[in-house]
């Protein structure tokens, strides 16, 4: 294989996976940021420690605790 096409390939690869991990932080965020709100409009008298972000990057759903969904 010709050097210039494995390192183009190489950077378009790290691209691709920069870009995913990208959308992932911002689907985390999202919702990080959205079950702050739900918790406030929905069950501001339940007791609830929201947890860090990088749970939220692992699991990619909210963290609100049962009896806390809209």
């Amino acid at each position: 294989m010709n050097s210039g096409i494995l390192f183009l390939t190489l950077i378009s690869n790290t691209g691709t996976q920069q870009c995913e991990d990208l959308k992932k932080d911002m689907q985390a965020l999202e919702l990080f940021l959205q079950d702050q709100d739900d918790h406030e409009q929905h069950c501001p008298k339940l007791k609830w420690d929201q947890p860090d972000i990088s749970l939220y990057k692992k699991t990619l759903k909210s963290q609100l605790p049962e009896g806390c969904k809209k």
